[in-house]
């Protein structure tokens, strides 16, 4: 599979590339409506639709009675002493920088006013956590990503919703992994059931306010619809890196680390900018060796056929110029120097400097949230943050002084727009 090699291509063209990953295909509306049935249906039989669609697709078992999990489950779950002690210490590191998120309410004084705002978390958060290759992948970091930010906000009441194994379990790493975060609220549901059984409510699963975490294209489209009944942390797409490196890079570093995101999903985009010919001839070469040894060879190869391409550019500024335009998931900067571009970085949802950082660090244990904007949204999102689970409340408390001082002038803005009524309200004030 040579990947593609590209001199310098018009961003334009590059952008438009990129992106037919993320534009609807022709079965997109038929997608959408089943997804609309089974929010309907969820609504107008609760439980027993979400048991219904879960037998049907995932655990011939399931009933109404059975979508919780008993607390004594996640309480009882084993997993190896060493692998918990791995999940507990990337926790700690996720929480503590998530830590430093936290934003504090604040009041300001005004001449005879007082004016402030409330920081204040949601009541309630779903967490979506996908079932990962038949729940034999656990995806234990999508779990912490997701419910550290939340209960650092201070949501009081967590639900998490993974699709269960045939066998109607879940795999033990993920309720063990909910044991050591306190989480007690998991659902056997997954899907595009599960998102409307959150947004909605049922007889078991009260509703919730803010709905966050990674998904299928079913998943991704049921947020999108129930968006605006309840918030949601984003629309995601497929995987991406783009890596911008120069000569002090290796290239069995940058195949790797292109590879990390073309084993995700058919669709990842893994891109390599670089003004050196002779190391774009070298990841080339490294990515098919590498490939032969890859489980998931399949899956990458196909990506990398379809989204991946090693760009040559005449220099670092105009690679990070493409970067910028293409607004990516994750950057790399694989360069002798990579704080002196750091000024330089406009677009993107993470950025990982030199070369002894890898893409996974920041997947799985430094700290900031792997929950990244994609598809070109890096221009105006960010990653999963506290903030996802606050909401601000503004607050105005104005003497009698400053109502006499300023009361004419709000009622004179009121009465150009036509609100009669605003204006008398303010002059009941100081006319009297």
């Amino acid at each position: 599979m040579p990947i593609r090699v590209l001199s310098h291509p018009p961003l334009p063209e590059l952008r438009a590339w990129l992106a037919g990953r993320g534009a609807p295909g022709a079965d997109m509306a038929a997608l959408e409506a089943q997804v609309r049935e089974v929010l309907a249906t969820v609504q107008a039989e609760g439980d027993a639709a979400v048991a219904r669609y879960t037998a049907r697709f995932d655990w011939s078992g399931a009933t109404a009675q059975t979508i919780r999990v008993p607390e004594a489950d996640i309480a009882s779950a084993p997993i190896p002493a060493a692998d918990a002690a791995a999940i507990a210490e990337a926790a700690a590191h996720i929480r503590a920088f998530h830590e430093r998120q936290r934003q504090n309410s604040w009041f300001t004084h005004a001449p005879d006013a007082i004016l402030g705002q409330l920081v204040l978390p949601v009541g309630r958060a779903g967490l979506y956590v996908p079932g990962g290759t038949g729940g034999d992948t656990p995806l234990i970091s999508s779990l912490l990503m997701t419910a550290i930010p939340a209960q650092v906000a201070g949501v009081p009441s967590l639900a998490v919703a993974t699709p269960p194994r045939p066998d109607g379990t879940l795999n033990p790493y993920l309720l063990a992994t909910a044991r050591m975060l306190g989480i007690t609220e998991i659902y056997r549901m997954g899907s595009a059931w599960a998102i409307a059984a959150l947004a909605l409510g049922t007889e078991t699963i009260p509703a919730v306010d803010v709905i966050a975490g990674p998904g299928n294209i079913y998943v991704t489209t049921a947020k999108r619809l129930v968006a605006g009944s309840v918030g949601i942390d984003m629309i995601a797409g497929p995987s991406e890196i783009a890596i911008l490196a120069d000569a002090s890079a290796t290239a069995q570093h940058l195949a790797a680390d292109m590879l990390s995101q073309a084993e995700h999903d058919p669709l990842a985009s893994a891109l390599l900018f670089t003004p050196d010919q002779s190391l774009a001839r070298a990841t080339a070469a490294e990515l098919e060796r590498q490939l032969d040894e890859l489980p998931r060879a399949e899956l990458a190869r196909k990506a990398l056929a379809d989204w991946g391409a090693i760009v040559l550019v005449p220099d670092l500024a105009t690679g990070m110029e493409c970067i910028n335009a293409l607004a990516p998931e994750h950057v790399e900067l694989a360069v002798a120097d990579p704080w002196a571009l750091v000024p330089q970085v406009r677009h993107a949802g993470a950025v990982f400097l030199g070369h002894t950082t890898p893409e996974p660090v920041g997947d799985y244990f430094a700290g900031p949230n792997h929950v990244l904007p994609t598809l070109g949204t890096a221009r105006f999102a960010q990653a999963l943050s506290v903030a996802t689970f606050c909401k601000t409340t503004s607050l105005v408390a104005t003497g009698p002084a400053y109502v006499a001082r300023h009361g004419a002038t709000i009622a004179r803005l009121a009465r150009l727009e036509g609100l009669e009524a605003h204006a008398r309200s303010i002059e009941s004030r100081f006319k009297e």
